[in-house]
């Protein structure tokens, strides 16, 4: 986004060859009536582009043929055209270089000619001194940019342009302002003044891709997102957010899917401020630089450097870096920052120094990791991570494991590794493979390392595609929930998943998916197991089909706050809307397995979900609260135990409550009822504000945990999952 910032991009320009240039001379020339009228902040983005050819060239000056020129012949650099408003039009010709300036030279392509347009109230031309001087609400035009100032000064020999007084830089939805402006005209390069500019980011509609409803066994976002992304629309949609995830963000999704929907960001404009920017091209220098999301002043949260040098590396990936940097939290507290180098770009990505995270299960508890990059490429990602267990090498009993064999801080089982790899072949062909080894001692290899590999086919609508996926697993780990963690030795085959389907205008949605596999896990059929046999493995072909429908129906809607930051902004980046909706649902499953066993179900769910207050009062102003009953049937088992539908009846409820301030407390919990046995519950403590959000969850039952530390308005995002997938009524990641 800070691209966005100081992306100034110039059109490419003709290099002209030209025998004789001895005088500059302004040339009256009448113009098409396009030119004509006034152009002011209404209708600032109008650009004018002169259209020039052969022919209008001929007699002013002599062409010649260049070796550069790939054209039937080559055109002269830029034009400049300026205008009184409502008077008469002059146009100059910029030239290719002056001898006696000091302004550095570069090639510059031959494949168009710019024209840069001024208009103000009133104009003057010094001949001698080759100066355009304009005045009264000046507005400039040049490469697909718009320049606003009070006063602007052309100084063609030397090819560059001053601007003075309330000057205002447009591009798109890029805003920079400053005392005064320098700007070298072909070059791309400039001086900025007491800086201060405004981006409006790309904002995110509403996730309505292909995903079945989010599993309320083993929910992947907390209860308050899930109501924030639920809540009915107010006048913005939500932006994309940092994520530095310290722990466990769990790969919990729906019975199939992906549902990577994002929640906060309602700022989605972004504010900077500089002593002095230095631009050329796609980068800057600037001093005593300032950088926050929040729109209101003084802000909640910041980054101040003293320096900062940004540098476009690929057309999507940016590099800001800075020096004596710093994060200011509301104008007084002070987080010195332990790096200095900021990579932006659209991928997902961790920025820590060192991330820590929390798995009971395979890791001991308590560890830590760093990622390195290997390959970074606009279509290659390649990362690897080192872990070390540090709770299993201090105390390797308190999950379970041996303290003779696992304990010890040199103890190579108390060290891991995970790599990852994504390569985007083209806009709808992309692999994705990872590999955890969760102990580095060499007799532990086949018992602890972990893989995937998908390659992933986009067909249809890209805009809201069928996904098909070749996928190969090794010991994938899944959670079934009341039969607990569950390992599929190994798994190969195709999946394809629908888009979402409106169906029609009745507000009603499908989503469905078909699968085959060929799959060895472990079972408890002794008919299917051999007498003699080192383990509890068969191998099967598993064909299966699964689609969904639901639908919710809003009962009640409240209003929301003003959007100030003493009311609707106070503590969210997105004002609160009360809202009480019932949600319904019902899902079908089918498998089949080449040993003539089958397992079809069906299940539907009802459930209640909203949220009363506003979190702006100091305390107990919010409430957000789910509550869901499934109740499911089945025919025949499953050979396999991993994707065996056992949980039949369930009751998934979650509550989270304002204490005081920005301070939330809640609960997620699922209970299998025909058996009374709790399935898996998560606590949360969650700081709440406008630019940044702390939440702090711990799992119990699977022995997972996070610190996620979130600051809305960015585009990165940070987690440290292990390899745990839901299976929900029998369907698997």
């Amino acid at each position: 986004m800070i691209s966005l910032l100081i992306s100034l991009n110039y059109l490419a320009v003709a290099q002209p060859v030209v025998e004789t240039q001895t005088q500059l001379t302004p040339i009256l020339h009448k113009v098409p009536k396009t030119y004509q009228g006034k152009i002011n902040n209404q209708d600032r983005n109008r650009t004018v582009i002169t259209q020039l050819n052969h022919n209008q060239f001929q007699g002013r000056n002599r062409l010649r043929f260049s070796p550069n020129c790939q054209k039937e012949f080559c055109l002269p650099t830029s034009y400049l055209i300026t205008q009184e408003r409502n008077g008469e039009i002059r146009e100059f010709t910029i030239p290719d270089n002056n001898p006696n300036s000091t302004e550095p030279t570069t090639p510059t392509p031959v494949e168009q000619v710019d024209v840069i347009e001024v208009i103000a109230d009133r104009q003057e031309y010094n001949n001698q001194q080759q100066v355009v001087t304009a005045e009264g609400k000046v507005v400039m035009n040049f490469a697909q940019a718009v320049l606003t100032a009070d006063r602007l000064q052309v100084n063609l020999a030397d090819r560059i342009a001053v601007a003075q007084g309330n000057v205002v830089l447009t591009r798109g939805q890029q805003v920079l302002r400053g005392e005064k402006f320098e700007y070298y005209l072909v070059q791309d390069r400039g001086v900025v003044i007491n800086a201060q500019g405004e981006v409006d980011q790309a904002t995110l509609n509403r996730d309505l891709s292909a995903r079945l409803p989010e599993s309320r066994i083993v929910p992947q976002t907390t209860l308050s997102d899930r109501l924030t992304i639920t809540q009915p629309l107010t006048d913005v949609s939500a932006a994309e957010s940092i994520g530095i995830s310290v722990g466990s963000n769990r790969d919990y999704r729906i019975i199939s899917g992906n549902n990577e929907q994002t929640s906060g960001g309602e700022i989605n404009r972004l504010r900077f401020e500089a002593a002095k920017m230095e631009f050329q091209n796609n980068d800057f220098t600037a001093t005593d630089f300032r950088l926050t999301n929040d729109p209101f002043s003084p802000p909640e949260l910041e980054l101040r450097a003293k320096t900062a040098n940004f540098t476009q590396t690929a057309p999507q990936v940016s590099v800001l870096t800075t020096e004596k940097s710093r994060i200011v939290i509301d104008d007084s507290f002070t987080v010195p920052l332990l790096t200095n180098r900021f990579v932006i770009d659209s991928r997902p990505r961790q920025p820590g120094i060192v991330n820590f995270g929390f798995d009971g299960e395979e890791r001991g508890g308590l560890y830590l990791e760093r990622s390195f990059k290997l390959i970074e490429t606009e279509k290659t990602n390649w990362e690897i991570t080192p872990q070390y267990f540090l709770q299993k090498a201090l105390f390797p009993t308190a999950f379970d494991f041996s303290d003779e064999d696992d304990g010890g801080i040199f103890n190579p089982s108390s060290l891991g590794l995970q790599t990852q790899f994504t390569n985007t072949f083209s806009p709808r062909t992309s692999l994705q493979a990872r590999l955890s080894l969760n102990s580095l001692d060499p007799d532990d290899v086949e018992d602890e390392l972990r893989t995937r590999v998908a390659l992933n086919q986009q067909l249809g609508n890209l805009a809201n595609p069928h996904t098909f996926s070749l996928q190969y697993n090794f010991r994938d780990r899944l959670f079934n929930g009341s039969l607990g963690f569950q390992t599929v030795y190994s798994s190969i085959g195709g999946i394809i998943t629908s888009p979402n389907i409106a169906l029609g205008k009745t507000g009603i949605n499908l989503i469905y998916q078909g699968s085959i596999q060929n799959i060895n896990a472990d079972t408890d059929r002794e008919d299917l197991l051999e007498p003699n046999r080192d383990n509890d493995r068969i191998n099967l072909t598993r064909y299966q089909t699964a689609a969904s429908l639901n639908k919710g129906f809003l009962l009640w809607q409240g209003k929301a706050l003003a959007p100030t930051p003493n009311q609707g902004l106070r503590f969210t980046p997105i004002p609160v809307v009360p809202f009480l909706q019932l949600n319904t649902g019902i899902s079908g499953v089918s498998s089949f397995y080449s040993n003539g066993d089958n397992q079809p179900s069906l299940q539907a769910n009802i459930g209640i979900e909203g949220q009363l207050g506003h979190f702006s009062r100091s305390y107990l102003d919010y409430t957000g609260f789910s509550l869901t009953y499934s109740q499911g049937i089945r025919g025949d088992r499953s050979p396999f135990l991993f994707d065996r539908y056992v949980d039949e009846k369930t009751l998934s409820l979650g509550i989270t409550q304002q204490i005081y301030g920005p301070i939330r407390v809640g609960v997620q919990t699922s209970l299998n009822l025909d058996d009374n046995e709790e399935i898996s519950t998560d606590y949360v403590l969650e700081y709440s504000r406008r630019t940044h959000n702390i939440t702090l969850r711990y799992n119990p039952v699977l022995e997972i945990g996070s610190i996620n530390f979130r600051i809305n308005g960015f585009n990165w995002r940070g987690d440290t999952r292990p390899f745990v997938s839901p299976v929900i009524q029998g369907v698997s990641q």
